[in-house]
């Protein structure tokens, strides 16, 4: 049985009044990966700004 087989077989066993936890943890859980993966961006943008925004290839680019 893999990881998400087990997951749902746990989630079958959850009281009703629980459910609703799990689906608020699952939502954080899924913030918590887009929050870091924006970080990266975050980070990849102004450590590459000095590539992608200079004068020359500005002036390469504008008869595109």
């Amino acid at each position: 049985m893999n990881n998400k087989e087990l997951l749902l077989k746990e989630i079958e066993d959850i009281p009703e009044g629980k459910i609703q936890e799990v689906i608020d943890f699952i939502h954080f859980l899924k913030w918590q990966d887009r929050k870091e993966t924006l970080g990266f961006m975050q980070i990849s943008e102004s450590s590459l700004a000095e590539v992608w925004d200079n004068p020359k290839d500005d002036e390469a680019w504008n008869d595109l």
